[in-house]
């Protein structure tokens, strides 16, 4: 009996075929003792940029000395340097309504918005734009002007409004 050629080559493809089939992928895989493990069990791996430590600013660690009761103290909280912030009594909600107030009577201010659940006016006044932020505070409320970053303001124009802002709270 005589097998003609394109049939025989059709079942030595089949044939290769399945036998490629039936391997798997075994000769394009690479085995990884690393990720062989369950994912609890890998190791962490880190991007280079996150795995230093951040070195500006930073300073040597002080010589352990022995601490005394009073320097074990947690320091107070510092005010807002001066003109910058002051304090209010009251909730920070009622001190909140009364800087909006306040704000409302000052020549040149522009309120852009304010968030009373956050307790942050963004405020534009004599050419500078800064947040009125209104926090709580141990004895009533805390008013500082502060820049979008949340770092105390800077300039002539949050300090003029920050006095300006005291003396209109502190009339009742």
């Amino acid at each position: 009996m005589h097998v003609s050629a394109p049939l025989s080559r059709a079942v030595a493809s089949a044939l290769l075929l399945s036998l490629l089939a039936a391997s798997g992928c075994s000769w394009w895989r690479k085995s990884s003792k690393l990720y062989s493990q369950s994912p609890e069990n890998r190791p962490l791996e880190v991007p280079p940029e996150l795995d230093r430590t951040a070195v500006t600013g930073a300073t040597a660690p002080a010589a352990a000395s022995p601490v005394t009761a009073a320097q074990a103290q947690p320091a107070a909280p510092t005010a807002a340097p001066a003109g910058l912030g002051f304090a209010v009594a009251g909730s920070r909600d009622e001190a909140f309504d009364r800087v909006d107030k306040a704000l409302a009577a000052v020549q040149g201010v522009t309120v852009a918005s304010r968030a009373k659940l956050l307790g942050a006016f963004d405020v534009s006044y004599e050419g500078s734009s800064f947040l009125v932020r209104v926090s709580a505070a141990e004895s009533g409320a805390q008013v500082s002007a502060v820049d979008p970053r949340g770092l105390p303001a800077s300039g002539d124009a949050p300090r003029k409004l920050m006095t300006q802002l005291q003396a209109a709270l502190a009339t009742p």
